[in-house]
């Protein structure tokens, strides 16, 4: 009797432990390599027909172990894009507070997504099919890898030859619902700088809903298209581009970096 008792207990610790070690897997958060600094750079953002449908800039501010990154994406037809990221890397990177607005005809579902990282809250502010203002408040249980907002920044750090990254993101739809992120490298592909050739590092992104939404997603057409981003790999690895949908049935919008473009200069005796 007691060697069966024995051997119950042996059997339930074994599958604790079981359980135990794909939770930490799944929630390790991404260690930092290159810290990220001061920057201000520039973007367009492209439609699937090659057509540039939107300029943008993107802003660092570093103050200790936190960084603030600001997106804005102003759109030809009026509709804006706005993207606030707080994380922290202090040995790890760790998302404090992310702030997403999105408005104008080109997106199906205006939306204000405002996530607190420190307590939970998520609050989602949206027009309904009716044009009526509704608002979604709820407290989530929100992973330490949660990478709204800094994902391209991860995939600076992390190296090719690492098979699979797994991520958390939280997505509205407009009821907010956090999903897994399951990162694998495809490739290199050529580019040129100047006429200079280089190689940039091919990301496939692809979004797990889980459990029994996941599975019926592929089959009713739910299932969102993957997302691909291009690293440049190096002593200072650099983002190149994306390619994927930014809101829930949304088209592969792709974003590139840019340059200024100056006007050309004036004869010797222009006014």
């Amino acid at each position: 009797m007691i060697k069966n008792l024995r051997t119950v207990w042996l059997i339930g610790m074994l599958a604790s432990v079981a359980l135990l070690y794909p939770r930490v897997a799944l929630y390790a958060q991404a260690p930092v390599k290159y810290k990220e600094g001061t920057l201000h750079g520039f973007l367009m953002l492209r439609a699937p027909n090659g057509d540039t449908i939107a300029d943008g800039d993107l802003t660092q501010v570093v103050r200790g172990d936190r960084v603030t990154a600001h997106l804005v994406f102003h759109f030809k037809d009026g509709s804006a894009q706005e993207e606030a990221s707080v994380f922290s890397q202090r040995g790890t990177f760790r998302l404090l507070s992310h702030h997403l607005v999105q408005k104008g005809p080109a997106f199906k579902i205006p939306m204000d997504v405002a996530i607190d990282c420190s307590t939970g809250q998520v609050t989602v502010h949206y027009a309904d099919d009716s044009g009526n203002q509704k608002v979604i408040t709820e407290r989530l249980k929100l992973p330490p890898d949660l990478a709204n907002g800094i994902v391209p920044t991860i995939l600076k750090d992390v190296p090719a030859a690492t098979p699979k990254t797994t991520l958390s993101m939280l997505v509205a739809t407009p009821k907010p619902r956090v999903v897994k992120l399951v990162i694998s490298p495809e490739g290199e592909d050529p580019f040129t700088i100047a006429g200079s050739a280089r190689k940039a590092v091919r990301f496939d992104v692809k979004v797990d809903i889980g459990g029994a939404a996941g599975l019926v997603a592929p089959i009713v057409g739910k299932q969102p298209p993957d997302t691909h981003i291009w690293i440049l790999e190096g002593e200072v690895p650099a983002f190149v581009k994306s390619e994927g949908p930014m809101f829930e049935g949304g088209p592969l919008w792709r974003i590139e970096l840019t340059s200024p473009v100056w006007p050309p200069k004036r004869g010797s005796d222009s006014p």
